[in-house]
């Protein structure tokens, strides 16, 4: 496996969430000459900053030499997966085996996730401001956890139902232990928390602890073209937009990393693409560089151009109806890019103007990348978002652009190494764009 790939496989089995995937990222960062942009008062061209917000998204802007309000360059990815959380009053005790009580996030396939070793990863926050990080399962070593499913032998009625209502959200618990004296579980296993973590069960409601698959990234296929991983989407793009920033030598537009959270819920929230987060960050990089005033903000946006790197669903031979296969993705078809996304009708989605569109194959020719224009899936048959629609309200060019993935959302995902070299020869290629 060559050196981007097991770069990646590193960055993607030390980020399995959000704030895991930040503080990777400013390590990253700093080795590269990166610095906070709180720890600056002023910007030159060539300075190297990076903004983190909540733990858990980032901005890294590299300082080009032109004028702010000449706008930017923008690779604009999301590092949130879907996944189970951990409830505030999670734990109980039901006929002698002990659980944790979760709530799923994002769109997954329920059915998916039983009976597969999960670990837990997060933070506790104790009342007097004290950060617990907490990492339990990921150790071959270490104690798992999973969830229980029902034998074939005795389901019977479950086999009539479709996989949407086979397994049901409420149902979907963590098998944490077994009670040694009955109606005592729920106790006994507090009682473990607070002699190996010093955790009581009041430190559970300022918690944020997301359960993840257990286990590393593996190379996929005999022929060791593919890698097989949890939250390729869309750390894969996170990754390759990251690595792109730290490589490139940018000279005249200032390039910026937007990598954010919460895309999997609609982008909302104060560290969601919905925020103010990219109003935020430039006004602060405006404050350092040419003054702040409102309408260089302004122009700054409306002059930017943005690869809104998210993955595309790739192509699955062995469900062919799905597709409209000449719009659609393969692996290692190369970098993919999406003029629209959305439902239906497109709705909600961002569709990228053609002059843009042409600007950016020219790029892609210019430097003899692989690509391919794609869509998720036919017309009515379902359909997707992305970050694209929010950064294009501020009239900037904005489009779709990233990596295909197999098994979108499982808890596994597929990709193709060569298509992750497409995605950062692409994004470094954009970084230098006129």
């Amino acid at each position: 496996m060559d050196g981007l790939a097991c770069r990646y496989r590193d960055f993607i089995d030390n980020g399995k969430t959000e704030r895991e995937c930040v503080n990777s990222i400013i390590s990253l960062a700093e080795a590269k000459g990166y610095k906070d942009i709180f720890e600056t008062d002023r910007l030159r061209a060539g300075d190297k900053v990076y903004y983190s917000l909540m733990n858990k998204s980032i901005a890294l802007l590299h300082i080009g030499s032109s004028s702010l309000e000449a706008g930017m360059n923008i690779l604009g990815a999301h590092i949130d997966s879907p996944r189970l959380d951990i409830k505030q009053r999670p734990i109980y005790e039901k006929d002698g085996l002990v659980y944790l009580d979760t709530h799923y996030y994002g769109g997954i396939k329920k059915y998916q996730w039983v009976t597969l070793p999960l670990a837990i990863h997060g933070v506790l926050v104790k009342k007097d401001g004290t950060v617990l990080h907490l990492t339990i399962g990921e150790d071959p070593d270490e104690p798992a956890l999973s969830i229980s499913d029902i034998l074939p032998h005795l389901s019977k009625e479950q086999d009539k139902l479709s996989v949407a209502e086979a397994i049901k959200g409420e149902d979907l618990d963590l098998l944490a232990g077994l009670a040694k004296e009955k109606e005592k579980g729920k106790d006994e296993l507090l009682a473990l928390f607070k002699e190996k973590y010093g955790i009581d069960e009041d430190d559970f409601l300022s918690s944020e602890l997301e359960v993840v698959p257990a286990g590393k990234a593996r190379i996929q296929g005999l022929d060791g073209s593919m890698i097989l991983a949890y939250g390729q989407d869309d750390r894969c793009c996170a990754f390759a937009s990251m690595e792109a920033i730290l490589e490139s030598d940018i000279q005249e537009r200032t390039g910026l990393c937007l990598l954010m959270d919460k895309e999997e819920i609609g982008s909302v929230g104060a560290t969601g693409m919905t925020s103010d987060f990219l109003v935020n960050v430039i006004s602060e990089v405006l404050a350092r560089t040419d003054g702040f005033d409102g309408l260089r903000l302004a122009r700054c946006l409306r002059n930017s151009q943005m690869l809104s790197s998210d993955v595309s669903v790739a192509y699955d031979p062995l469900n062919p109806s799905l597709f409209d296969k000449k719009n659609t993705a393969a692996l290692g078809g190369g970098v993919t890019f999406n003029k629209y996304t959305g439902v239906r009708g497109k709705f909600s989605s961002n569709d990228a103007n053609p002059e843009f569109i042409a600007k950016i194959r020219r790029l892609m020719d210019d430097n003899g990348i692989k690509f391919q224009f794609c869509e998720l899936g036919k017309v009515d048959q379902g359909g997707g978002g992305t970050i694209a629609a929010y950064a294009a309200r501020y009239n900037m060019q904005v489009l779709d652009c990233g990596i295909a993935v197999l098994s979108m959302h499982a808890p596994w995902e597929t990709i193709a190494t060569e298509d992750l070299h497409s995605a950062r020869d692409c994004y470094k290629a954009f970084l230098t764009l006129a």
